[in-house]
């Protein structure tokens, strides 16, 4: 407790040593460097917001700090980075009901209820069910809403954001009848009528009625999204899909130091967005990059929307949809290869990694260093692994492993399922992993990311369930570079943070304790006792 106190009230004694000046010096720590031979060292010195040295106690007679930090043998990392979130959503959440956890629609309208008793919104929105883990795990219907909100229109997303469960209300806003149809998703009806749910490209008939979100809400939303960041380690996120608009909010806040944490932003697939950064080029600063464009290839596998070779083994007749056709996905992929932009392309079934891996390695050939990303890169027949390289990198979020481990066998089978969220069969082809949460869907703890990298268990099972294809599990030192450098590289940023090296920004995390060494399942325990960046304190856990 001592020396917890010691670190998170960070009682920095001034240096009386003689040498050059820095601002911070930290030693007797057990530093991960995760530099190219992974060294561990015990401390370095801090000037003008970047590492000027790592070494041992030596630094002590080297330097001259301003504050001196004695970490008392704890366990220091580079900061963590998550290359696939969605930072922005994460803090407009908290205008949104809470679903996550509910267990029917029963359920849903009770929280949506007690969260009308607060807010009383005249347009409820609501985020997180997933009828997977309800008793009755079909498809769910409107009728409880519209019993419980006739005239307040409702929208619903699901937990992984490829369908809304509406109410009569918005469909009537919407002006959707049951004629309405839509290319690249699904109206799901029922004896010919609707029943409220629309999965992905339907999605958008009922987003034009969506009350737009004010500037003031989205400045307060990153606010209090990277607070959530800080608490837990996080000094670099990936945005996955942002409007020019709020790119450009996000920049102003940085500059204007409302925002500290990084970001590496991926433009949304919007013409108006994309031909704006193609004209005026990467947008490049110390907190933010903007050079790469997120689409989407299909759905998700959840909502039966990612486009598989054949029918689901739980719908028969039925592949999901794919959301751009080939000549689509070809035309933007040589529109970014031309402009030096990265493409980042979501995939989940095998149908569409396929596509995607083609259309990349069409295009790439003649391009020495694209880093183009698959996000997810979730199912995968065994004859396309071969197709990754190393201009192609698998950006995957090991929760979604673990959070699907109890039905994904229904959605696909056995014999699928052997190709399915195999992360160590992607590293071996393409030679490093992305690591993120896709949070909010998933949790944004980077422990739980760690943990379900290397266990493949979700938190708090393993003493009662075997690890999820332990064969596709990645040893600790891969699951923290997936974390780090390699999201680092993904970034086109591994020159300026993910180690602890000279050069580099001071963006390091403190640890209560060693997640390299203490038991697998203890990891999930861990927790921050300070997050640094750029040398100074956002974050301290008092004890």
């Amino acid at each position: 407790m001592k020396q917890h106190k010691l670190i998170v009230l960070l009682l920095l004694l001034m240096s009386i040593g003689c040498g050059e000046r820095v601002d911070l010096l930290v030693h007797n720590a057990q530093v991960y460097t995760v530099n190219d031979n992974f060294d561990k060292v015990s401390a370095f010195a801090v000037k003008n917001g970047k590492f000027v040295a790592v070494g041992g106690e030596e630094l002590l007679e080297k330097y001259k700090p301003a504050n001196t930090v004695d970490a008392q043998g704890l366990s220091i990392y580079p900061g963590f980075i998550d290359a696939h979130s969605h930072l922005l959503e994460l803090g407009l959440n908290q205008f949104k009901a809470d679903l996550k956890n509910s267990l029917g629609m029963n359920h849903v309208v009770q929280k949506l209820k007690e969260h009308q008793q607060i807010h009383n919104h005249n347009f409820i929105m609501g985020i997180g069910w997933d009828q997977n883990q309800w008793k009755d795990n079909s498809y769910p219907n409107n009728k409880a809403l519209n019993i419980a909100f006739p005239k307040t229109p409702v929208v619903l997303k699901r937990v992984d954001g490829h369908a809304y469960l509406v109410n009569n209300k918005a469909i009537e806003m919407a002006m959707i009848n049951e004629n309405t149809k839509i290319e690249g998703g699904q109206i799901i009806r029922k004896k010919g009528k609707l029943t409220g749910l629309f999965i992905d490209n339907a999605m958008d008939l009922i987003n034009g009625i969506i009350p737009e979100f004010s500037r003031e809400q989205k400045v307060n939303a990153y606010q209090a999204a990277q607070e959530l960041c800080f608490e837990n380690g996080l000094t670099t996120v990936t945005e996955a899909g942002l409007s020019k608009e709020n790119i450009y909010l996000l920049d102003s806040l940085q500059k204007s130091d409302l925002l500290k944490i990084r970001v590496y932003a991926m433009i949304e697939n919007d013409r108006k967005s994309i031909d704006h950064f193609m004209d005026s080029g990467i947008l490049k600063t110390a907190q933010l990059n903007v050079r790469s464009v997120k689409i989407y290839a299909d759905g998700a596998l959840g909502s039966r929307g990612a486009a598989l070779k054949s029918d689901y083994s739980d719908q028969k007749g039925h592949r999901g949809s794919l959301l751009l056709s080939k000549d689509s996905l070809k035309q933007i992929a040589s529109l970014l290869a031309k402009n030096s932009f990265q493409l980042n392309t979501h995939a989940i079934g095998d149908a569409a990694n396929q596509m995607v891996l083609e259309a990349y390695n069409g295009v790439l050939d003649s391009i020495e260093d694209p880093r183009w990303r698959i996000e997810h890169a979730q199912v995968m027949s065994p004859e396309d692994f071969q197709m990754f390289n190393d201009k192609i990198i698998p950006s995957v979020q090991p929760l979604h492993a673990t959070s699907d481990m109890n039905w994904a066998v229904k959605r696909i089978g056995i014999q699928r399922l052997k190709g399915a969220y195999a992360y160590k069969d992607l590293l071996d082809w393409s030679g490093l992993l992305a690591l993120g949460t896709d949070f909010p869907v998933e949790e944004i703890n980077p422990f739980q990311t760690f943990y379900a990298a290397v266990s493949r268990k979700p938190p708090g099972a393993w003493s009662s369930q075997a690890p999820f294809q332990e064969k596709n599990a990645l040893s600790r030192y891969e699951a923290l570079l997936g974390i780090t450098k390699w999201a680092a590289y993904a970034s086109f940023e591994e020159n300026e943070k993910g180690s602890i090296e000279v050069g580099k920004y001071a963006d390091f995390v403190i640890l209560d304790q060693d997640i390299m060494r203490v038991a697998i399942d203890r990891v999930i325990d861990t927790k921050i006792v300070a997050t640094i960046l750029n040398g100074k304190i956002v974050f301290s856990n008092r004890l």
